[in-house]
């Protein structure tokens, strides 16, 4: 077994097993041929294990545009090694980073791209602050066409993430379009990773087990993969295999608290390869930083009474008005950025 750095060595509990067996259960979705009625009853199965696959093959333009953003982002990293091994300074907007030890024991690099630009946000924790901040995209000078190329990218994925929202009220007998207002002002974002072969594999992760905070994550792979989703059933982990032109796309804490259980965020995470390096595209559908979370009416009754305790954590919401936190929006953002540049407003 390969040398690995202490500081990224996972605590022996949340080191990867190599036994670990392959997710089963996790419905595949074409959302091109099937109709409404077989995606509602497939959507019956994810509100039970919190993550669902989708194949997507009616638009070969987006297809092409995943592609090519990998290929971008293998390239960025290339330049970024010559740079390093020439003793050139990176430039500023260059906003690929190695993850912070202190934040979270693992190892990668990732490029964040706001679907709004520029994104306001909580400027801090206080509930009483009324401070905002901006946070604006920086772009790598090269290559010049990975801005429009993320920018098409992230209007697809916003398309198929309403799309998906809609078909998650149809399946709890709302409106399609019950979520659509809590997004007018969306805090969402797409974010390009990359995670380097690993000497060590069972000693370090890519991504450390988490859940998402947010609404919705639409994740976009190469057939690497990595991602490990662990069972409700047993708690044990099992891992997703890739299938190609297929998406994962994953429950949030926030549809967690709106649908009052009915969907359930998922712990996931992701192991390393030996030999390999790995990309992948997130994209992160996130409401207005205002955004109410609370159960929605239509998901109490007697029978099922609003359930926020333990679902996000009393710490993380406001009791006296349900708003999104300041806690949870920083979480969210906290939990997909690296460097920004923040600007305050009133």
């Amino acid at each position: 077994m390969g040398e690995v750095d202490p500081a990224f060595i996972q605590a022996l509990e949340h080191r990867p097993n190599p036994k670990i067996m392959e997710a089963e259960g996790i419905p595949v979705i074409d959302l091109s041929t099937q109709t409404l009625l077989i995606l509602l009853r497939k959507l019956e199965m994810p509100a039970k294990i919190g993550v669902f696959s989708s194949l997507l093959i009616t638009d070969c333009r987006w297809r092409n545009e995943k592609r090519f953003l990998m290929h971008r982002l293998d390239f960025l990293l290339s330049l970024q090694k010559r740079k390093t091994r020439s003793g050139e300074t990176p430039r500023k907007c260059w906003d690929i980073m190695m993850l912070s030890i202190q934040r979270m024991l693992e190892t990668g690099k990732r490029f964040l791209i706001y679907l709004k630009n520029p994104t306001t946000i909580p400027s801090s924790h206080e509930l009483n602050d009324t401070e905002v901040a901006e946070w604006h995209n920086h772009w790598p000078e090269y290559p010049p066409e990975l801005r429009e190329a993320c920018e098409e990218y992230a209007k697809e994925m916003e398309k198929l993430a309403f799309k998906l929202m809609e078909l998650i009220a149809l399946s709890l007998g709302m409106k399609p379009d019950r979520f659509r207002d809590f997004f007018k002002e969306q805090t969402s974002t797409v974010r390009l990773n990359h995670c380097p072969p690993c000497p060590a594999p069972l000693l370090a992760l890519g991504v450390g087990r988490h859940k998402d905070p947010g609404g919705l994550t639409i994740l976009a792979q190469d057939d690497v993969g990595g991602l490990e989703v662990k069972r409700k059933s047993d708690e044990e982990w099992s891992w997703v295999k890739p299938i190609p032109n297929t998406y994962i796309v994953d429950i949030g804490d926030i549809i967690q608290v709106w649908t009052n259980d009915a969907y359930e965020s998922l712990e996931h995470r992701v192991k390393l390869n030996p030999d390999k390096e790995r990309f992948s595209i997130p994209y992160f559908l996130n409401p207005a930083h205002s955004t109410m979370v609370q159960p929605l009416d239509e998901m109490v009754n007697e029978q099922n009474p609003a359930n926020i305790a333990h679902t996000i954590g009393a710490n993380l919401l406001s009791p006296e008005s349900a708003v999104i936190s300041k806690s949870l929006m920083l979480r969210i953002f906290k939990s997909t950025t690296s460097r920004y540049d923040i600007r305050t407003s009133r």
